[in-house]
């Protein structure tokens, strides 16, 4: 399953992006107007990802979302600015959600490349994934 959400900040590339791309669930906000905090759409999205889901995040720079989904302890969340961030992000680091911010350059090709890639799940990868966990 693939998951969106985004505060008013992120409504407008939300929407574009849903209708360039197959996002199979958006989680809000349903608005420009709706006035939100990101934490909660960032916490609703990050709930609803299981094994093998992927949801994308957005809100002004993509931080804030990214600070508040990285709270769960299943989460992966990458802020990425370019296509090679979220190819690396997804093959090196196996990041479940990816966070952009609003106004980000080539966002539908970031999401491309994101949704696109595979986790490479060499030794080297394996090995570091397993220090993050506490």
């Amino acid at each position: 399953m693939i998951y969106i959400a985004a505060d008013h900040a992120g409504f407008e590339l939300k929407e574009r992006l849903k209708r360039e791309l197959p996002i199979l669930e958006d989680l809000g906000a349903f608005s420009y107007e709706e006035q939100d905090d990101y934490p909660d759409f960032a916490n609703k999205l990050a709930l609803k990802i299981e094994r093998g889901d992927l949801g994308i995040l957005i809100c002004r720079t993509g931080i804030g979302m990214s600070i508040a989904a990285n709270r769960h302890s299943h989460i992966r969340a990458a802020v990425c600015s370019s296509p090679k961030n979220a190819k690396l992000a997804r093959e090196h680091n196996n990041a479940n959600i990816l966070c952009l911010g609003a106004y980000v350059f080539r966002a539908r090709k970031i999401v491309s490349t994101f949704l696109e890639t595979k986790f490479s799940a060499e030794e080297r990868h394996l090995r570091r994934l397993g220090k993050l966990r506490v």
